[in-house]
């Protein structure tokens, strides 16, 4: 796995990633890519974007969720 990740975190069972508060999108779409290729092994292609392991896009989305009651934060 990706070590010394501070922004985003993978959680595989829930399919979720966390996003600490206050995140730069530029940050955060860095930390994305490192989960993706190296953590999912998804393929590495300049200037394709985020791509999922399957070779689909992955969409950020434009508003993020606030974690549930009772979810851990970073």
């Amino acid at each position: 796995m990706v070590e010394d990740l501070t922004i985003a975190v993978w959680d595989p069972d829930e399919v979720t990633v966390f996003v600490a508060r206050g995140t730069h999108p530029h940050d955060l779409i860095r930390e994305l890519h490192a989960i993706l290729t190296v953590d999912l092994g998804a393929p590495d292609i300049p200037g394709a974007g985020l791509l999922c392991f399957c070779g689909e896009p992955v969409d950020l989305p434009f508003a993020l969720t606030p974690a549930t009651a009772g979810a851990p934060t970073l």
